[in-house]
């Protein structure tokens, strides 16, 4: 499956010209990650993906969310079908553009950031700066990650959540501290004082993160 998705090139393209991945949230389009596109370096391709299923809530969903039983919120298989669908599409692209030697990023807001941990954690060759908004890593859907530290060298990670976050709870998002200190990865853990959101200090950290 294709799915449908908003692209900024830049001027010129070789195959190492950098590419970033957005992944929006539960109920939200590809049109939201997309604003960050004006502050992201111009010479690199930035692809903000819809996700491909109708949520309850007007929008769109990467899979379904039971909101009445939090710890128990999402279908194991409908979330790897969903990880395993966001990677062909990102394969897709990438071969369309001929990248070959290029560093692929990826950034992920709340239930986009699920599948970006997974996709990060699964795949650590493929990918370079990983951002994760709002989020946490979901352990049923890293079940199948390789506990080898140096597989995950290369990777960088910026990790942010809202200390009054009443939509993921910021313990929750705090495990990616621990997971990623684990694996021996680099990562930096933020906390702000919002809610479930990307306020002026997260959004000017975040496009450091990107620009360094």
């Amino acid at each position: 499956m294709e799915l449908q998705y908003l692209v900024r090139e830049p001027q010129n393209i070789t195959p190492e010209t950098p590419i970033l991945f957005m992944l929006h949230g539960y109920g939200s389009n590809e049109e939201d990650l997309f604003g960050f596109v004006p502050t992201l370096p111009e010479d690199w391709i930035v692809v903000s993906f819809r996700a491909p299923k109708d949520s309850n809530y007007g929008g769109y969903a990467w899979f379904d969310i039971n909101f009445n039983e939090p710890y128990n919120f999402l279908d194991e298989n409908e979330g790897n079908e969903a990880v395993k669908l966001v990677m062909e599409n990102i394969m897709s692209v990438s071969n369309r553009y001929g990248l070959t030697n290029n560093p692929t990023h990826l950034c992920g807001f709340s239930q986009g950031g699920i599948i970006v941990y997974s996709l990060a954690l699964q795949y650590p060759d493929l990918f370079s700066k990983i951002a994760c908004l709002s989020s946490f890593p979901e352990d049923k859907m890293l079940k199948h990650i390789v506990k080898d530290k140096k597989r995950y060298e290369k990777l960088r990670f910026f990790i942010s959540h809202g200390t009054d976050d009443a939509v993921i709870p910021l313990e929750w998002g705090r495990k990616a501290a621990d997971l990623l200190y684990d694996l021996s990865a680099y990562f930096s853990f933020r906390e702000y004082m919002s809610g479930h959101g990307v306020n002026q200090k997260n959004y000017l950290d975040l496009m450091e993160f990107f620009r360094k």
